[in-house]
């Protein structure tokens, strides 16, 4: 019955959209951001929205976010509206310009005075979309379904935002996609270079309360596609032992964790207080790229941005070939890349952060760094804001 209900409900949005997209007429100065389907304020799209409120230009145009929380708080002359309800299929229907980072409703029909800036949210090193062999995750319906969703969005995309020629060819090939793109690095990114000061680290530090006389880890892990709840709900397993993590490097350094925004548990982080901050809520994560020392990562996109800055990075890959055989092949030789020591235990991950030797890691780094940041230069966000105020000239 429910499944009747929901199917009811959609066929009638779909058909309200449709409506308003036929007899609306476009407004030109109606712009649409959207960051991972409207959980979350944050990345690329973050950036250049708040890069035309720092211009003054949420006076000029109607600057709309959509959210599925639309009590959160954006600063700027915003107008806030709840993913899939009548206020934001409006704007939808009139907007000149969409601005996203991931997939949009298939239901929607563009129109063809609409651009959409389609600004993806992470160079590729797990197969994306089209080149993907299997999918494991709840909602995918199946790898013909999963597929097929891809191709209806990315032929919708006017713009596609790459960080670096080599996610220029991937991006070619898995979206199917031959329109423009703009490989000018990514908006999310230009604060790494604006703001990597020390007065400003020092800011950040305070702002999540953390000690200044302690080094910092960001722990900052992708999903598993395969350990999940349900759709968009995924499950938070890791091997680590925090409490050996604690006891070897307490003294020296404290470990601050961001989870990925598909994943549904929360962490009770009680028992290490002191040595683990949660830092979960944090929206930006660039701002906990500025104030840690070091990154544990594995398989996740952070490990390009976060590169950026040039410090250390450990990959803490447990399940390294269960990964890549049975969720994500690799686009590239990930243990012959990857910048820093790659380890399985918490033992080899304890010694790695205490005998890190930045020399050993730094023929591989630099070569990470050209291959990958090379586009990177800390003015993405004006770029594309110079083209958003080109489509009205």
């Amino acid at each position: 019955m429910k499944k009747l209900i929901k199917r009811i409900i959609r066929t009638g949005l779909t058909l309200l959209y449709r409506i308003m997209s036929y007899v609306l007429p476009v407004k030109s100065n109606v712009i649409v951001f959207e960051a991972y389907t409207g959980r979350n304020y944050s990345g690329n799209v973050r950036a250049i929205y708040e890069n035309m409120v720092k211009k003054g230009l949420d006076n000029k145009y109607k600057l709309v976010w959509s959210m599925q929380n639309p009590e959160v708080i954006i600063p700027g002359n915003v107008t806030i509206v709840k993913r899939t309800r009548l206020k934001y299929l409006y704007y939808m229907a009139v907007a000149k310009v969409w601005i996203s980072d991931s997939r949009m409703p298939l239901w929607l029909r563009k129109r063809k005075k609409c651009k959409f800036i389609q600004t993806w949210h992470g160079t590729p090193l797990k197969q994306l979309a089209l080149d993907m062999k299997q999918v494991n995750m709840a909602e995918s319906g199946g790898l013909d379904k999963f597929r097929a969703s891809y191709k209806k969005n990315s032929v919708m995309w006017d713009y596609l935002i790459s960080q670096n020629s080599f996610s220029t060819a991937i991006f070619r090939s898995c979206f199917a996609y031959d329109k423009d793109i703009l490989e000018i690095g990514y908006p999310r990114n230009d604060v790494l270079i604006s703001s990597n000061k020390e007065a400003d680290i020092i800011e950040l530090k305070k702002k999540y309360d953390l000690p200044l006389d302690k080094k910092i880890i960001l722990y900052a892990p992708t999903w598993r596609d395969d350990q999940y709840y349900g759709k968009d709900s995924y499950k938070f397993n890791t091997p680590m032992e925090f409490d050996k993590m604690r006891d070897c490097l307490g003294e020296k350094y404290c470990l601050i964790v961001k989870l990925h925004h598909l994943i549904s548990d929360s962490v009770d982080w009680k028992a290490y207080e002191g040595f683990i901050y949660d830092c979960n809520g944090c929206q930006d994560i660039a701002e906990l790229f500025l104030i840690s020392d070091m990154l544990i990562t594995d398989y996740s996109s952070v490990m390009f941005d976060y590169s950026i800055l040039k410090r250390p990075i450990i990959f803490f890959t447990y399940d390294l070939e269960h990964y890549k055989n049975n969720l994500h092949d690799f686009y590239f030789d990930f243990l012959g890349t990857a910048p820093g020591p790659v380890v399985e235990t918490t033992k080899d991950l304890i010694e790695a952060i205490d005998c890190y030797d930045a020399d050993s890691w730094k023929e591989l780094y630099d070569a990470f760094n050209r291959t990958y940041n090379h586009a990177d230069c800390g003015n993405a966000s004006d770029m594309v804001v110079e083209l958003i105020e080109s489509f009205n000239r």
